[in-house]
């Protein structure tokens, strides 16, 4: 087969295997090839999340192996490109690209777990629109397994808008995007692992659909998750992914949005990013960045007293009564990051209470499509 092509859907399917696992075989990744000889069908599975793949390949007969995942996609992605090779020898799969080849010993086929199946598809959306939701949002997952809820990205499906939304409590990440749901009627919700999210994301294929299948039941007229089969899927081109669900109701977060605020800056997001992380090299971690907004004026401060300092004045368009505020320095740029416009809105009730950030809309009187609530830090 093809190493390009090869190595993509060997990474893509290795990122559900466990780095440890109690379970020696869940390590492994199931490699078939199929009865007509034309394509190679990649698995993994560690009892949560699922990933399957496929690449084209010229084979002279069908055959399965299991092979440690995460050994082989290191291998493939350090090979030549060109041609590689696969063919076993009892007990041992040979890897050849170029003139460099690995022996690998295989694992007890018998032993490894049956992938569940795909659920019920409810529809589809755009590739680019998902994976940027999801990467604005689910910075903001909390990543403390303590409280599994915050962990989660908490997808809504209603009628043809998506919502994704992240939160750990002291920030909330809020991203609104159109998909095409099979039901117009559609009101549903999964609380998915923003993790394994993150990850399904990264390996999409651009200018292409991502169909979602969830577990769903009839109820009434409407539609909700069956109890015992809490799981999502996500399909993209030959790629497939599924993931069991955060069985937890997620945080009333739409109340936490304040409706009214006293300032409001317009920024430039690059300048600003850029003078963030600037500031912050002389912050710790859990030391607050202060800005001071006036007319025409924000000054970034860090530091104080004997420690080090840093001091940093930029051009802004603020409306509203001098504010000094105070934020994690790490929040700041997840916040900013998430903005896809070249500006943003930096919304404030008061010093010691959230600020939310948005986008620009590109039509006056549109509602933004990503909302980042942040908590703000005392600062003496």
């Amino acid at each position: 087969m093809d190493r390009d092509a090869f190595a993509e859907a060997v990474s893509w399917t290795a990122r559900a295997l466990p780095t440890r696992h109690a379970v020696p075989v869940l390590a492994g990744m199931r490699v078939e090839v199929s009865e007509d000889g034309t394509t190679l069908h990649l698995s993994g599975f560690d009892y949560e999340v699922s990933t399957r793949a496929s690449v084209e390949v010229l084979s002279e007969e069908p055959g399965a192996v299991l092979v440690p995942g995460r050994l082989l996609a290191e291998i493939v992605n350090n090979l030549p490109s060109g041609s590689v090779h696969i063919d076993t020898d009892g007990p041992k799969v040979n890897v050849r690209g170029g003139s460099a080849r690995f022996t690998l010993i295989t694992m007890p086929l018998e032993d490894y777990p049956s992938l569940p199946g795909m659920p019920g598809r409810i529809g589809s959306v755009p590739a680019d629109a998902f994976a940027a939701a999801v990467r604005q949002v689910t910075p903001a997952a909390s990543r403390d397994d303590t409280l599994p809820m915050l962990t989660g990205a908490y997808l809504d499906f209603t009628g043809d808008a998506l919502t994704v939304v992240a939160t750990d409590r002291y920030r909330i990440a809020v991203r609104e995007l159109w998909w095409r749901p099979e039901d117009p009627g559609v009101d549903l919700s999964a609380l998915v692992p923003a993790r394994t999210l993150a990850n399904t994301v990264r390996g999409l294929i651009g200018r292409s659909n991502v169909d979602i299948a969830l577990s769903t039941v009839a109820v009434g007229q409407g539609v909700s998750l069956s109890p015992g089969e809490g799981m999502i899927g996500f399909a993209n081109g030959e790629r497939r992914t599924t993931t069991r669900l955060i069985d937890s109701d997620f945080v009333k977060y739409a109340s936490w949005f304040p409706t009214d605020f006293s300032g409001r800056a317009e920024v430039a997001v690059g300048p600003l990013l850029e003078a963030i992380k600037r500031v912050a090299l002389v912050a710790d971690r859990n030391t607050p960045l202060r800005l001071a907004f006036t007319e025409g004026e924000v000054v970034l401060e860090a530091g104080s007293g004997e420690d080090a300092q840093a001091v940093e004045a930029l051009p802004v368009d603020y409306q509203g009564d001098p504010l000094r505020v105070a934020f994690k320095p790490d929040y700041l740029v997840d916040g900013l990051s998430g903005v896809e416009s070249t500006t943003a809105y930096l919304n404030f009730t008061e010093a010691t209470k959230p600020a939310v950030f948005t986008d620009v809309p590109a039509k006056e009187g549109e509602q933004p499509t990503f909302r980042y609530l942040v908590q703000p830090l005392r600062s003496t």
